[in-house]
């Protein structure tokens, strides 16, 4: 593999941590600051709208911009933003910085998956984008559950100054490592056009699966922390397994997902994980006060949320390459943005979940969701196949 994909990783590391310690840290913060673990959410939905604005649009809008300078600025703005969140103490100034950092979130893993793909020949197109999410996978198999841990017990916003220096280190590593290229060629209204031409009924339907199961999985986890302490009656130590779990189950969910993905075809494999994803979060409802259970759930919930994103990732860009062949990093971008948007969209229905039925609910909320997912994946499915009937009959 190219070196410049392992440089991705790094990067993605830092975004990763920065984007889902919070979901950790979410008590902690609602303690310090006075306020309820509902509000205290919002700065992961305010993270997960920065991303799924900042994606599809700005890699759109720096189309023609060398991609080492797009990725640079996107991690001077998290180094900055970190920083900035560790002194801020009004929730209206904290959200709004998360939305900042997030926009440029959205952005990097846009650009970085789309040129790990393209730099791979496709036999091998799934295990470089899996490498790319590697960084954010082992953010959540290592640092979620050391932030957790440490913020909870010692001090949430030292966690985000250790960002903010992380972030400069990873810069650092960007611009040492990461060779320079020309700016590409760029035709007057590419960028819009671009947009445009992703304004397709496949690939839209591919975005919104990919939205529904980052409903499903953040209306759950966004709240982690309440759930496990409250409604499991666990400890912080619990906790902090809970998200090591989750964060180790990524990586092995990521990585299989490339593989499985280079060797059978996408879709059958995205239909097993969506019906496992239902199975996953109705069990957590029902074994919910069983504290080894819900460890163990929590986990697969990682594996199995990582899974369909490297999935939903390679088979909208796929779609991408047969319908817009000239937008495929923007493709890239609407991916990202699919699923930060169900990250914001699922954590303010978690907080509506709370607040209309009790904690105890959220997991199946997230059952609703997933299995929507899978009718919609379902329904196009049949769709491509009754397609490719007509087509053969009318040869």
């Amino acid at each position: 593999m190219p070196i410049v994909i392992y440089v991705f990783s790094l990067c993605t590391f830092t975004f990763g941590l920065s984007e889902f310690v919070v979901a950790g840290l979410v008590s902690a913060m609602a303690e310090d600051l006075g306020t309820s673990a509902a509000v205290a959410g919002s700065a992961v939905a305010a993270y997960a709208l920065g991303a799924a604005i900042g994606a599809p649009l700005l890699t759109a809008w720096l189309l023609g911009q060398r991609e080492r300078t797009s990725l640079a600025l996107a991690l001077v703005v998290l180094a900055t933003g970190s920083f900035a969140f560790a002194c801020a103490e009004q929730w209206v100034s904290m959200n709004l910085i998360r939305l900042g950092i997030g926009l440029v979130h959205g952005m990097f893993m846009a650009v970085a998956a789309d040129v790990a793909v393209k730099l791979v020949d496709p036999a091998r197109a799934g295990r470089a984008l899996s490498l790319v999410w590697l960084g954010l996978t082992l953010a959540l198999a290592l640092g979620v559950p050391l932030g957790t841990l440490l913020g909870s017990l010692w001090s949430w916003r030292a966690i985000f100054v250790g960002l903010g220096l992380l972030g400069l280190c990873s810069l650092f590593g960007l611009l040492k490592l990461m060779p320079r290229h020309p700016p590409p060629m760029l035709v007057d209204g590419s960028r819009m056009a671009g947009l445009a031409t992703l304004w397709q009924w496949p690939l839209l339907a591919a975005a919104c699966l990919a939205m529904l199961v980052s409903m499903a999985t953040f209306s759950f986890l966004t709240y982690v922390s309440p759930f496990v302490l409250r409604v499991t009656h666990g400890d912080v130590p619990l906790l902090s397994l809970a998200m090591l779990m989750f964060g180790l189950a990524t990586l092995v969910g990521n990585l299989l997902a490339g593989h499985l993905a280079d060797r059978y075809e996408v879709v059958r494999c995205l239909k097993v994980a969506l019906v496992l994803l239902v199975l996953n979060l109705v069990l957590l409802y029902l074994a919910r006060a069983q504290t080894w259970a819900v460890v163990s759930l929590v986990g697969a919930l990682g594996g199995l949320f990582f899974a369909i994103v490297t999935l939903s990732t390679l088979r909208l860009l796929g779609l991408a390459k047969q319908l817009a062949p000239e937008a495929t990093g923007i493709a890239s971008g609407v991916s990202i943005a699919a699923f930060n948007l169900g990250t914001a969209l699922g954590g303010a229905m978690g907080g509506w979940c709370i607040h209309q039925v009790g904690l105890a609910y959220l997991p199946l909320t997230g059952a609703a969701c997933a299995l929507l997912a899978l009718g919609v994946l379902q329904a196009q499915a049949s769709e491509g196949r009754a397609s490719m009937l007509r087509s053969g009959l009318q040869r």
